[in-house]
């Protein structure tokens, strides 16, 4: 008998019909035609899905979760291919959702994962010798904005926020490769501000001598022009990068970025609120297992509609033990407000990037002042001194 995943579906149907379409789909996920011309043996016991369990869902009366063995041997061990198999057909069916999925370890075990995780974030912000200021807290990230720019105003701004001691200073995830600030002037700018917020930083003495903030550009477009972005973020020195999973393409994600970055990765969920997978799931482990360091997703209170309990459940997911990759960063975002920094720390935990864009760029003038309000709150806030070890000892890098 081949090696199987379990899948977990939700599906809108009623009782008397359940167990007709829970088959229905263990055909449409595995071989994709009529059982009956189906006639290796070999295909017909360890290649057709299997219905190990249906019960009525505990969330919603109208719907059953239906849990499904299918071959994993049908992933051929590639991140796209498993998301294919576990989702492609039936993600045309408005009936189904996906839930869950359980790998066998030595599934998971060829799947990327972290490089760095959250030891690495920390690590990237306290340059090698000069003490622990990324240890024991959450961090800090905000984002440029707003698209339209010029590739100097982006790196004025920049300067701003790394100057206020912000840890991560991303771009806005729209902000590509457009004619009004190209990758290739608008990275080598940033990072450039950023480097000398962090020189003035270190110069001044005092409590931000030994932070260092980073710069994470978006990666943009196809293979080729993914490639020759990664190639000139790795020449100016960026300290992270933010990729978008499903815009860029799922296996681009987990093959090109993760294994030539060589810096932490950030993902960021655009594209992926169409696609009735269960955030926790897509969010939380999948981008993780497919190489994401940290993981962006919308909080609670904001302009979003997750609720708190969902966003929980994306970083327990994204920090939970599995096998042996590193946990992941979670990132809550999405419309917060500086005044909520201690309640969304004291939700997550410190082990958490709390990202505010837009209500530190609301304050104008007064900017430089609000946004080190942020760094200086997010700093302080449910800070625990903690020892970088064992699995969680991520890979070092310079920066």
């Amino acid at each position: 008998m081949s090696a199987r995943m379990s899948v977990r579906y939700r599906l809108q149907c009623s009782a008397d019909a359940i167990d007709a379409r829970a088959r229905a789909l263990a055909i449409e996920q595995s071989i994709e035609m009529p059982i009956e011309a189906v006639r290796d043996e070999r295909v017909r016991t360890e290649i057709v899905g299997e219905v190990v369990g249906i019960e009525p869902s505990a969330q919603q009366h109208d719907r059953f979760d239906v849990v499904l063995a299918l071959a994993i041997e049908t992933t051929g061990d590639e991140p796209g291919q498993m998301l294919n198999m576990v989702f492609g057909n039936c993600s045309l069916q408005p009936d189904v959702e996906l839930i869950d999925l359980d790998l066998p370890a030595a599934t998971l075990a060829k799947l990327p994962g972290p490089r760095f995780g959250i030891a690495g974030w920390r690590a990237a912000v306290s340059p090698v010798g000069e003490g622990r200021e990324g240890t024991g807290r959450a961090l800090s990230c905000t984002a440029l904005k707003p698209q339209g720019l010029d590739a100097p105003a982006l790196a004025e701004l920049a300067y701003v926020l790394a100057r206020a001691a912000i840890d991560v200073v991303k771009d806005d995830h729209g902000i590509a490769d457009q004619a009004c600030a190209p990758f290739a002037q608008r990275v080598p700018l940033v990072q450039r501000a950023i480097e000398r917020a962090n020189r003035e930083k270190r110069e001044a003495g005092g409590a931000l001598a030994g932070h260092r903030s980073i710069y994470a550009p978006t990666l943009s477009g196809g293979p080729r022009r993914l490639a020759a972005q990664l190639a000139l973020a790795r020449d100016e020195g960026v300290g992270a990068l933010l990729c978008c999973p499903m815009i860029i393409g799922v296996p681009a994600f987990a093959e090109l970025a993760r294994a030539e970055a060589g810096v932490p990765l950030l993902a960021h969920p655009a594209l992926a609120g169409h696609l009735r997978i269960a955030p926790p799931l897509l969010l939380g482990r999948l981008f993780r297992l497919f190489g994401a360091d940290a993981t962006i997703f919308p909080n609670w209170g904001g302009r979003f509609p997750h609720s708190r309990a969902e966003c929980l459940a994306i970083a327990e997911r994204a920090r939970e033990p599995l096998a042996a990759h590193r946990p992941a960063l979670p990132v809550p975002a999405g419309g917060m407000r500086l005044e909520r920094v201690d309640e969304i720390v004291e939700a997550y935990g410190p082990d958490t990037m709390l990202l505010i864009g837009g209500d530190l760029l609301r304050a104008g003038d007064a900017l430089a002042e609000r946004a080190a309000q942020f760094a200086r709150r997010v700093a302080g806030a449910g800070r625990v001194e903690t020892e970088t070890t064992g699995e969680d000892r991520a890979e070092r890098f310079d920066g």
